[in-house]
């Protein structure tokens, strides 16, 4: 064993590749058995491979700061996840049935209200939320689906037992990063896929493109699909125009685009307008359309929002789906399950403590210091507090917040995230790490094999955002005993 590994240990978490005694897993055998044995010099030059190959690449995404923008290399592990494909069907099957709910739920928000209506979810935190938005009442997207991509984020517990964490479906993003991170380790370890059998991501673009494809208002063998982007200072304009030119779509912006009084959607073209058939947005819906939402907006395009409820474009997610990706709904997904699916959550969620609930508040404000503390419409890890790492003033400043505005707060328990060999300077650690896997809904539901890991590059954080210094390395789901 090279100098790196020495000692490494996962005391009292579950290790992604290393168990309790010490031991490799099953599945990771032949690859630590293959790192383990390269010389320390040989795993310095393979990371600073990786490191190259992302700056050639141009794979970046942007910080936003008070003194400016940056633009920074992807961070990135080149030690990869190893996941069984028997343990992930479980989970895969259980993100599906996860994406039904959640888009029956939307439909019946804008139309029956049903769940409503049977006190199964209170009406006014759905009805009260910024994210309800009142011009969609009445639509019901072609296969009643509103969030036709999803971004739901997974941890393991102590057992090694997968958790959602919460569902991103407004304008979920970081799939780019999955592909080039599993691009990036075909470059700087290829021997390491000589023993594995591993289920490929690069075909995402193409699943993406037929999912939206299927939404096209128009009957066509090529429909034609637009990535509507805010321009090149947004923090995932990389992904953007990854996605674009993977689908074979065009990377548009707001004054690319314009609605004629026929109420179709058409795009500036060198030929003359052409009709768009689907918008696969990557711009909050607030800024889409300034004759719908932000009058002051000038990246959305006007009169979006009218061919849309007129059937005339399809949008991706559509305006409103919004009203799901809220932490405190969060907390009513395993009944929406059972409301709607008539079945048992195959993937649980963690418990959730909703601040609005005067009990519930009074456990968070008695026990500051062992939860997670979240607002319910933040996200990129901002506004967050946890607990046991924070200081008391920082609870005081929470117990305040909460006060103020409890429907703006839940609370977690902190969990013992799953920990993963990361090699960090020139040794190898255990780091806490995330998943985010994506689904696709359209006619039919499809899930990422894997997804983007997400890695707390620093010692102890269980902030695993790149916003928050965090990295990401390649996952692998494996079949056979590898």
């Amino acid at each position: 064993m090279t100098k790196g590994w020495k000692g490494y240990q996962a005391v009292d978490l579950f290790d992604e590749l290393i168990t309790a005694k010490g031991g490799a897993r099953t599945a990771a055998r032949q690859a630590l058995r293959l790192l383990q044995g390269l010389p320390e010099e040989e795993m310095i030059a393979r990371r600073r491979s990786a490191d190259l190959a992302i700056r050639e690449m141009g794979i970046s995404f942007t910080v936003y700061t008070e003194g400016g923008n940056i633009d920074r290399a992807w961070p990135f592990d080149i030690i990869p996840r190893i996941i069984t494909a028997r343990e992930w069907s479980q989970v895969s099957l259980g993100l599906q049935q996860r994406s039904r709910a959640l888009n029956c739920f939307i439909d019946d928000i804008y139309n029956q209200q049903r769940i409503l209506a049977d006190g199964v979810v209170p009406a006014e935190i759905v009805l009260d939320s910024p994210n309800f938005k009142a011009p969609c009442m009445g639509m019901s997207p072609r296969y009643g689906v509103w969030a036709h991509i999803c971004g739901s984020d997974l941890v393991r517990d102590q057992s090694g037992r997968f958790f959602v964490l919460e569902d991103n479906l407004r304008v979920p993003s970081g799939v780019s990063y999955m592909v080039e991170n599993r691009e990036i380790t075909k470059r700087v370890l290829p021997e390491l896929f000589e023993n594995y059998s591993i289920l490929p991501v690069d075909d995402y673009p193409l699943r993406l493109y037929e999912t939206l494809a299927q939404l096209s208002p128009r009957t066509r063998r090529r429909p034609t699909v637009v990535v509507l982007t805010p321009g090149i200072y947004n923090s995932a304009y990389f992904e953007h125009a990854f996605l674009a030119q993977g689908m074979g779509a065009e990377l548009v912006e707001g004054p690319d685009l314009f609605v004629d009084t026929d109420d179709c959607v058409y795009m500036r073209t060198v030929d003359g307008p052409e009709r768009v058939d689907v918008v696969y947005r990557r711009i909050d819906e607030e800024f889409m359309d300034p004759e719908a939402f932000r009058a002051d907006s000038v990246l959305g395009v006007p009169g979006l929002m009218r061919a849309w409820k007129q059937g005339n474009v399809a949008i991706a997610n559509a305006p409103g789906s919004g009203v799901a990706d809220d932490k405190v709904i969060y907390a009513f997904v395993p009944e929406m399950i059972r409301y709607y699916l008539n079945e048992k959550p195959l993937v649980n969620s963690v418990p959730t403590y909703l601040c609005m609930r005067e009990k519930d508040r009074d456990y968070v404000l008695g026990n500051l210091d062992k939860l997670v503390v979240k607002p319910a419409n933040e996200s990129g890890g901002y506004g967050i507090m946890v607990g046991p790492h924070s200081t008391r003033a920082t609870h005081r400043e929470f117990a305040r917040l909460i006060e103020k505005d409890p429907r703006n707060y839940i609370a977690q328990p902190t969990l013992s995230l799953s920990t993963a060999p990361t090699y960090v300077d020139t040794s190898v650690e255990p780091r806490h790490l995330d998943l985010r896997p994506f689904i696709l809904q359209g006619k039919d539901c499809w899930v990422t094999p894997g997804g983007l890991t997400r890695v707390a590059m620093k010692k102890g954080s269980l902030v695993v955002n790149s916003s928050q210094g965090g990295g990401s390395k390649d996952t692998w789901i494996v079949e056979g005993k590898s």
